[in-house]
C-alpha cells in the first residue's frame, strides 16, 4: 500500500496550506441478530461480497481517506484481516484491523486509540451502511475541514413521527403523547466526521451507552452540524434491507459498471 500512515500531512499544490489527513473507523464487531442466525452482519454477502468490504471500499473511494481502521469481533480479527487481504482495495489507502469491545461505543474507542499520529479528521462509519456514495463521504470531510467539530449526513423524514408512552408488554398498544414537527427532524446516517481531539475527548468523558458518536459530542456542549445525506446510505438491519441493497448494487453495476 502506497501511503505511510505515519507520514506527515501534505500541502495542497494550489494553496500550499497543510491539509488535515483523514482516517475512517468502521466498527464491525456486532452480531446483527435482526438479520437472523449465521455470520456477523458485517460479513453477510451483498452481491457476492461481504458488506464489510463494500463499506471499506466506500470509505477508501474518497481520495481524502488514507487510512481505514476496521474494528473486528473480539475473536475474529484474523478472519477480518484475511478477508481484507483477499479483496481488491485501493493501493493508496492503508488498512488496520483491531479487535473490538463488548459495545459499539467501546469498539469505536478501540479503533480511535489505534490511530497513529498525523490524522486530525476521523470518520466513524457503520459497516452495515455498505452503499454510501463517495460524494456524501467527501461532503462530511469538507465540513470538518471548514471548522465544524462534528458533522453528520442527514435526511428529512418522509413519515409523520409519533412520541408514545412505552407499552406495558410486547405487542400491547402504546398511547401517543405528542406529534413532533417533522420539518425539524432528521434521520442521521454515517459516516459521521469529527475533529479528532473532539472525538477523543467525547470518548474519554461520556460514559453512557449512546447510539452514535455525534450524540456524545453533543453532551460535551459542542455543535454538531448536518450535511445532506443520501437515500442509498441506508442501514442494512433487516432481511428486507438486504433485498433493497442487492437491488441498488445491481442497478449500480448495470448503469455504472460498479
Amino acid at each position: 500500500m502506497s501511503d505511510d500512515p505515519l507520514s506527515p500531512p501534505s500541502p495542497t499544490p494550489a494553496s500550499g496550506r497543510t491539509v488535515a489527513r483523514t482516517a475512517a473507523v468502521i466498527p464491525a464487531a456486532g452480531r446483527g441478530v435482526r438479520l437472523g442466525p449465521g455470520a456477523p452482519k458485517a460479513l453477510r454477502a451483498l452481491g457476492g461480497t461481504p458488506m464489510l468490504i463494500h463499506a471499506v471500499r466506500a470509505m477508501a473511494n474518497s481520495r481524502a481517506v488514507s487510512l481505514v481502521v476496521v474494528v473486528a469481533p473480539p475473536d475474529g480479527a484474523a478472519e477480518v484481516k484475511s478477508l481484507l487481504d483477499a479483496h481488491a482495495l485501493p493501493d493508496r489507502t492503508d488498512f488496520l484491523v483491531v479487535p473490538g469491545g463488548e459495545t459499539r461505543q467501546a469498539s469505536v474507542k478501540l479503533g480511535l486509540d489505534a490511530l497513529p499520529p498525523g490524522y486530525d479528521i476521523v470518520l466513524v462509519h457503520d459497516a452495515a451502511r455498505p452503499l454510501v456514495p463517495v460524494d456524501t463521504v467527501d461532503a462530511v470531510i469538507e465540513a470538518v475541514r471548514d471548522g465544524a467539530p462534528a458533522v453528520v449526513p442527514a435526511l428529512p423524514l418522509a413519515d409523520t413521527v409519533k412520541q408514545v408512552e412505552p407499552a406495558a408488554g410486547p405487542g400491547e398498544p402504546e398511547s401517543v403523547v405528542a406529534t413532533p414537527d417533522r420539518s425539524l427532524l432528521r434521520a442521521v446516517q454515517t459516516p459521521q466526521g469529527f475533529d479528532r481531539a473532539t472525538l477523543q475527548r467525547a470518548h474519554e468523558t461520556v460514559t453512557d451507552n449512546v447510539t452514535d458518536d455525534a450524540s456524545m459530542v453533543e453532551q460535551l456542549g459542542r455543535t454538531v452540524v448536518t450535511v445532506p445525506g443520501h437515500e442509498e446510505a441506508f442501514k442494512v438491519t433487516r432481511p428486507l434491507d438486504l433485498v433493497l441493497a442487492e437491488a441498488v448494487l445491481a442497478r449500480r453495476r448495470l448503469n455504472d459498471g460498479f
